[in-house]
């Protein structure tokens, strides 16, 4: 039986990693006034009938600090690349140039800056609710485990464990939320 607990307490710790790890990489995707390629990650063009993210489809370079561009592997995907630019509302205007797409990162305006903020914090919270989604099942679980034999301490014992990894995820989700907000609020 304390194996078995000890088998959901560590599912319950690799849902919250995850969590911790999916928001790390979507704040990555966030615009912050540089050009960062990972902003296309999530623009999504419809080749050959599956839906494929940018950076599959083409190959995308930041020659300076305020330009991307896009060099697609099939001349056909421009235009979608860049109707899918547009239909991303990420604030950036593609520049067709036959061959390429550019797109110039223009300087962050107060109203997207706070904006990008909200998002921000709404993908923390998202995170959050995966963290205590995780720390509930657990503890559902260890409480039928008690009952199907389970010592009542070790049950305790298991419980605390588990919000202690709670609490620890949720301060971790709180930094990389807050450090982002700096980054964001950085001119």
């Amino acid at each position: 039986m304390i194996d078995k607990a000890k088998e959901l307490v560590a599912t319950a710790r690799t849902k919250m990693s995850d969590a911790v790890k999916f928001l790390e990489e979507d704040l990555k995707t966030y615009r912050v006034g540089k050009a960062n390629p990972l902003i296309f990650n999530n623009v999504v063009v419809d080749y050959y009938g599956t839906p494929t993210p940018v950076p599959q489809v083409a190959s995308v370079t930041t020659p300076d600090a305020r330009t991307l561009v896009i060099q697609p592997w099939e001349k056909k995907m421009i235009p979608v690349i860049e109707k899918a630019i547009m239909d991303a509302n990420i604030g950036l205007t593609p520049q067709n140039n036959g061959e390429s797409i550019r797109c110039s990162v223009p300087p962050l305006t107060e109203d997207r800056r706070k904006e990008l903020i909200k998002k921000v914090k709404a993908a923390g919270e998202n995170a959050k609710v995966v963290v205590r989604n995780a720390r509930r099942d657990a503890i559902d679980a260890l409480k039928k485990a008690q009952k199907d034999g389970l010592p009542e301490d070790a049950e305790k014992d298991f419980e605390q464990n588990v919000q202690k990894d709670t609490d620890s995820f949720v301060k971790n989700i709180d930094e990389l939320v807050s450090s982002k907000e700096k980054e964001i609020l950085t001119v």
